[in-house]
């Protein structure tokens, strides 16, 4: 019953999450998916798991999205493509478990899963 956490450091609401989570003595891993980079076959694993569009897991409001894809209503395909090349855009935290996946936000969520 291990849960992965796709983490970013400099996120808020990524550190509650693991705040969350070690209150709960939960056994998890940590992934810093800026420092250890999603594959394409993992990337569009982790948005089946979440059962959302590519699209949706896509940060609008990052500067990357706003300059180079402003306005775009971009394919799975492509949401995945724009993620992998510019990972920040990528919406944090996601937390896994039991092959079930949330974008924790708010981070109450996590508790979905158990």
């Amino acid at each position: 019953m291990s849960v992965t956490v796709y983490h970013n450091p400099r996120c808020s609401k990524s550190r509650c999450a693991l705040q969350l989570l070690t209150e709960r003595k939960a056994d998890f891993t940590v992934v810093e998916y800026l420092n250890v980079p999603f594959s394409n076959e993992s990337l569009s694993a982790l948005i089946h798991q979440l059962n959302i569009p590519a699209f949706d897991l896509i940060r609008k409001g990052e500067p990357e999205f706003k300059e180079h894809f402003r306005g775009e209503r971009l394919s799975d395909e492509q949401a995945i493509e724009a993620m992998l090349r510019f990972p920040k855009l990528i919406e944090r935290p996601i937390v896994v478990k039991d092959g079930k996946a949330i974008v924790a936000r708010p981070t109450e969520r996590i508790e979905e899963l158990f």
